[in-house]
This record gives C-alpha cells, sequence and structure tokens, in this order.
C-alpha cells in the first residue's frame, strides 16, 4: 500500500475522528523504539514486565549489521519481483532457487551468523513492534504516521531476553493478557503467533484471552505466514478479530494463513508494502506480512471505538468486532483463484462505520490529513513528556541535557558462606526488582543521524506493576494485588552453591546397608529433612507450579511466617505420598499479595514473588480423603461392584474441578473461582454426598 491514507475509508473515518486519548490500546509485542520522531507527541508508554528481567543494552555494531540485513532482504525481496514478473509461470520455490536470490541469502545469512543468536532475536522483535506500533499511532505529520494517532497505547514487550521461546511462551502471553487486562485496555492486539495444528490452546492462554473478552476487549491478531491452512494462537481462538494479508492489487497473499476458525472470524486488510518506523532512525520503512495488515485493523477498531465515544456511548468491543466482520467484502471467486484464502473477506471501513452507526461515511475529494515528510528532527529536539502518562506531569521536567548513566544491572558476585537464616527471596543475587520510577535508560538503539551525540538519553522506559495504572492517566492508591491460586508446590534453590550446601547437610540414605549420598532433587529426603530441620525451609524458594510450570515463588512474611513454613513442608510431604494413599496431597491453595519483585530461579526461568502473611486460605487437596468417606456412607445401598466405577468418577469429577478452575489468581473473578473450587471440594460436595 503506497500510504495508509490511501486504504479506502480511512481520511473519511479521519473527519470524524483521530482517536480518543479514553481508548486504550495494549500492544504485545517486542521493545518497540519510542523515541522515534514519530512517536513524539504519542500518548504511548512502554512497560518494563515485571515478570522480565530489564534487558542489557544491545551495542550499536549489532544494530548497524541488522540494518544490513533489513537492506538485503529488501532487496531480495524486490529481485524476486521482478523475476516474478518476467515470468508467470516461475512458482516462489524456483525462485527461491535463482543464483542471484541465493547469492543475497547468503549474504545475509553470513551478517546473522555475526551477531549473537539472543541479541538477533531481540533485533527481530524490537524492529518488528517499532514498525507495528507506529502504524498505529505513529504521529501525523511524522514520516510514520499511524491510524489512530490520538489514542493512547502501551507497549508491553512479550519477551526482552530474546532466549528460547519466551516471545510465544503460554506463560509470558497468559501474563501479558493479564496486565493488560489490568491497565484498563479497550483494544489487545497481541503480535505473537504460535503455530498450531489443532486450534487448541494452552489452557493459560485460552482462559487469558477468555477472560480480556469477557471485560469487553476486543483481541486482534494476525494470521501468521505459514503459506497453508494452517494456523495460530491466539488468533485462532473464538472471539479473537483475526487479520490476514492481501496485497496491493487485493490479491490474498500466498503465504497468508487460512481456514479453520479463520474463515468466520478473520477478515483481509492490506499487508504490502506497509510504512512503518525503524528503531534508532527515523528513516521508515515498507515491510508486508499479515503482523503488518494486523495494526491495520486494531487503528480502524480504535476509531471505530472512538466514535462510539463521540456518540455519547459506552465503547462495545464485540459491536466493533461484529461490525468489521459482518461489513467484510467476500472474495469473487472468478477474480480470486482460492476465495478462501479471503476469510470472512476484504476489510470493508465505510461498511463498518455504517453497520456501527447507521450512517454513511461521508466521501471526501481533499483528505483534512495529509501526513507530511518531517526532517532534521533529532535526539536533542524530543520532548520526554510526549512519553510518560498524563498523570506524570512531575516526571515530565526532565533535563535532556544531563549525561545520564545507565544504571548498573550485573548481578553481584554470589557468596558461598551465605547464612541460610534469611530467606533466599531476600538476597540480591536473585531479585529483579520492578520500579515504577521512570529511568533513563540505553534502549541500545543508536540514532543513524546523531549517533555521535551522548548527552540525550536514547529511551523513557516505564518499570511497574500492574496495578499502578489506569486507563484514565489517574494514578491511584496502590491495589491490595491478591493472589488466591491452586497448583502444586515445588522448591528449587536458585543457585548452585545453595543447592551443594543442602546435598552437604542432608543426610545419605541407607539402601540395602549401603549409605547413599544424599539427593537434594529427590522431594521425599528433602521432606524428611526438613521436618527434622524446619528452620531449613527459609534456605529454599518454594515454587507454585501449574501444569509443572512455576508461576510464583512463595515468600512467608509477619509473625506467622514459621506456621506458614511448617504448612508448606506438610502440603509437599503430602504430595510425595503414592497416589493411592489416602493422605494424598494432589493440589494446594496459595493466597497470598503479589509483590512488586521477581525471583531467578535455577533454571534461570523468572517468577514473580508472592507473600504470604498466614496459613488462612492454605489447604492440600486430599481428593482420596474424600472419596473414601463419600463410600463409606452410600456402601450400604451401593453393592461392592459398583464401588470401583463410583471412585474413578467421583475422583474424575474433583479433578475435573481443578482443571476447569486453572488460572493466575490475580483478578477477584479468579479469585473468585478458585475459593468456590475449594468450598465444593471442602464443604458443599462432601455434605451432600455424605448426606447420602
Amino acid at each position: 500500500m503506497p500510504d495508509l491514507i490511501a486504504i479506502p475509508g480511512i481520511p473519511e473515518l479521519w473527519t470524524h475522528t483521530k482517536g480518543d486519548p479514553r481508548i486504550t490500546i495494549a500492544i504485545l509485542d517486542g521493545s518497540a523504539d519510542i523515541f522515534r520522531a514519530c512517536f513524539q507527541g504519542a500518548n504511548l508508554t512502554r512497560l518494563q514486565p515485571y515478570w522480565q528481567e530489564e534487558p542489557a543494552p544491545i551495542e550499536p555494531q549489532y544494530v548497524e549489521l541488522f540494518w544490513q540485513i533489513e537492506a538485503l532482504e529488501k532487496q531480495k525481496a524486490d529481485l524476486k519481483k521482478e523475476l516474478k514478473n518476467n515470468s508467470d509461470d516461475t512458482d516462489s520455490e524456483e525462485l527461491d532457487e535463482h543464483p542471484a536470490v541465493q547469492a543475497l541469502k547468503q549474504e545475509v545469512e553470513a551478517l546473522q551468523k555475526q551477531i549473537p543468536e539472543p541479541i538477533l532475536k531481540r533485533l527481530q522483535c524490537d524492529f518488528h513492534a517499532t514498525h507495528i506500533i507506529s502504524t498505529i499511532v505513529g504521529q501525523h505529520g511524522s514520516r510514520a504516521p499511524g491510524i489512530a494517532p490520538n489514542c493512547r497505547a502501551f507497549n508491553i514487550p512479550i519477551d526482552t531476553s530474546g532466549v528460547g521461546d519466551e516471545f510465544i511462551s503460554p506463560l509470558n502471553l497468559s501474563r501479558a493478557f493479564n496486565l493488560a487486562l489490568d491497565l484498563g485496555a479497550n483494544i489487545i492486539h497481541c503480535a505473537a503467533c504460535h503455530p498450531t495444528q489443532t486450534g487448541i490452546a494452552h489452557d493459560l492462554i485460552a482462559r487469558a484471552v477468555r477472560q480480556c473478552q469477557d471485560n469487553n476487549i476486543l483481541v486482534v491478531a494476525p494470521g501468521g505466514n505459514d503459506k497453508g491452512e494452517c494456523w495460530c494462537i491466539p488468533a485462532v481462538l473464538g472471539g479473537v478479530l483475526t487479520v490476514g494479508a492481501m496485497r496491493d492489487d487485493e490479491q490474498p497473499f500466498k503465504f497468508s494463513n487460512y481456514g479453520g476458525n479463520y474463515e468466520s472470524e478473520g477478515v483481509l486488510a492490506f499487508g504490502e508494502n506497509i510504512l512503518g518506523a525503524q528503531p534508532g532512525t527515523d528513516e521508515p520503512a515498507r515491510k508486508k506480512g499479515t503482523s503488518c495488515a494486523a495494526p491495520i485493523v486494531t487503528g480502524t477498531a480504535a476509531l471505530l471505538m472512538s466514535v462510539q465515544l463521540q456518540r455519547g456511548e459506552k465503547p462495545n468491543a464485540e459491536a466493533i468486532r461484529t461490525a468489521i466482520l459482518n461489513s467484510a467484502i467476500p472474495c469473487n471467486p472468478e477474480e480470486v483463484e482460492e476465495p478462501e484464502r479471503c476469510l470472512r473477506g476484504k476489510l470493508n471501513i465505510p461498511g463498518a462505520f455504517g453497520l456501527l452507526t447507521g450512517e454513511l461515511l461521508t466521501r471526501i475529494n481533499q483528505p483534512e490529513i495529509n501526513p507530511v515528510v518531517v526532517s532534521g528532527i533529532t535526539r536533542a529536539a524530543i520532548n520526554l513528556a510526549t512519553s510518560v502518562t498524563p498523570s506524570d506531569t512531575n516526571r515530565a521536567a526532565i533535563n535532556l541535557a544531563t549525561s545520564v548513566t545507565p544504571a548498573n544491572t550485573t548481578r553481584p558476585a554470589i557468596n558461598f558462606h551465605l547464612s541460610y537464616s534469611e530467606s533466599p527471596l531476600k538476597r540480591t543475587e536473585n531479585i529483579t526488582e520492578s520500579r515504577f520510577e521512570p529511568t533513563l535508560a540505553m534502549s541500545g538503539f543508536a540514532s543513524k543521524a546523531d549517533s555521535t551525540d551522548t548527552n540525550q538519553p536514547d529511551n523513557l522506559e516505564l518499570s511497574a506493576m500492574p496495578s499502578y495504572i489506569t486507563a484514565d492517566g489517574v494514578t491511584p492508591s496502590q491495589k491490595s494485588n491478591l493472589v488466591y491460586a491452586l497448583g502444586t508446590l515445588g522448591y528449587d534453590f536458585g543457585t548452585e552453591a545453595r543447592r551443594d550446601t543442602f546435598k552437604q547437610l542432608m543426610p545419605g540414605v541407607n539402601i540395602d546397608g549401603t549409605l547413599i549420598p544424599a539427593n537434594p532433587y529427590d522431594a521425599r529426603q528433602m521432606v524428611d529433612y526438613l521436618g527434622e530441620n524446619l528452620s531449613e525451609a527459609k534456605a529454599l524458594i518454594w515454587t507454585l507450579n501449574i501444569e509443572l510450570t512455576p508461576v510464583y515463588a512463595i515468600e512467608p512474611v509477619g509473625a506467622f511466617a514459621a506456621d506458614i513454613y511448617e504448612t508448606l513442608q506438610l502440603i509437599l510431604a503430602g504430595q510425595v505420598q503414592p497416589e493411592d494413599r489416602e493422605d494424598y496431597i494432589e493440589r494446594a491453595s496459595i493466597p497470598g499479595k503479589l509483590t512488586d519483585r521477581t525471583v531467578k530461579l535455577f533454571s534461570g526461568q523468572v517468577v514473580p514473588v508472592i507473600s504470604v502473611q498466614n496459613t488462612r486460605g492454605m489447604y492440600g487437596w486430599k481428593v482420596n480423603t474424600l472419596v473414601n468417606s463419600a463410600l463409606q456412607t452410600v456402601r450400604s445401598e451401593a453393592g461392592e461392584a459398583n464401588e470401583e466405577g463410583m471412585r474413578r468418577s467421583l475422583g474424575s469429577f474433583l479433578k475435573r474441578i481443578y482443571f476447569d478452575l486453572r488460572n493466575l489468581g490475580q483478578t477477584s473473578r479468579d479469585r473468585a473461582r478458585g475459593f468456590c473450587g475449594y468450598e465444593c471440594v471442602s464443604s458443599s460436595f462432601y455434605l451432600c454426598l455424605c448426606g447420602g
């Protein structure tokens, strides 16, 4: 698409609104460079998620290498397009084998090898996020204007480490959705695309998305670029507005996914030559893909929500989604070779406006908005106030002429002689503080135009717990951050030194007359050791796990800390019992408060810390005990032949309660569901069965 202004309906919609600051868009993507010229004047904030460590700066030479990679990729795409135009019979695979294309591919691979893999992944995510966010809220008059420049936006980085598959991690995504919900988002743009062949999402993601939808939030996601009938999560989930990509000639791209839920809940938008910003430079770039098409739909949805506010209505996410889907223009089978690739149809902005308002979208010949090119903008001219929340007026008075030394993010050397009278959650080698105060920290992107200027900060980044910010820009009293979660208990050592200390302190195990050294990873041995030395429980990092994944670190605090540690030890002792034992504990419920701290586990995973102040609400689910008690009551009426079947049915029912109620337990709704599940198991269900 030459420019966003050329999209049918956009200029006309801009005459009604360019967005309302009361409409909040949460963008789940990489970490955008919010100090580009196109973001100056935007109501845009980038958050440092509480569950991730603050990333180290990226060396400028890696950014330069990535710019070269981007230039070569564009050159390769242009060459393939030229070859395709010269030979209509040549398919994409044959084009990839062309000597000139292969030569460019080898150059790209050679440059990529010069960048460490985690840094390369971070650069890919950050370039992606900067481009996508500029398409949504880029300011008019800049070189990368967006569709809804006056709306409020939050950039929630899903992955700041570049290690592994953190970008599509179910735990990361579910936390990001929960954070967006807590920030008061009206629209969530999720750039993540987790490939799936079944269309079934991890339960954590499915619940997080459903919870957002139940709270009147529109979720928009790209359909993916896997070249066929395949899907992505969360795009394939019910109620998510899926976006496919079409070329400038309105033909669907061959790489744009289709099929399944996409056909009824997806639309096509322009996804070729989409102009957007790049990190470290104010020179925009044109890209293609479903990820470039999706922000067009997100921006359009934000404008339509703004129209709802203008009309005195409340934002209605489902009404927006329905209007966009029902107004989509189906592809003509005579013009499109495979009409199913068009999903529900092509984005029809005038039609969506008409369905939403009952009015015609007035057509204009001379659009009021004419994005112009602004050159010569340096970082010295950037007003920091435009990148903080409106209520942060005191923080806007930062002197840009002051040279700022980045905070020291290096970890202190581990002391192998630490006293274990103190919880490891309080020691700095395991903690990443989440700070709300804005910090001037190098983002790792050096500006092409003024890379030698060392007196201006590169970025402003807010590191905050989710409850500190509200959708209207007012900073209220802090919330309680209550958590009531169900799962299984675990423990972690955090460091190799602490693990080795336990190995030395724990007694060996006598097996058939042979003394075997202690294994601190054996939960049965740990339970026995803590039973005799409960004070050592402080030296462990206790975790609450959901499906074997640690989601919280548990920190007992206050006057009842000793009782809490004892309860944790008793629950762990029940978990290690044989599954057919009556005192076997399948699940545990943990009440606490979410702190603004995280802890790094021995595996490298970073989890948030919850503080537990007393044992009230801490329970172990003894399903076998409940089933046996119920069977004992009805044994006289039911024959022994039916007892085994009843045992399986009752056990399956109680387990189903847990699996249906799994969640992170942070919102009031999730806490209520978790507590209701406990009550069902401990009281109501028991009384009904025992009453015959």
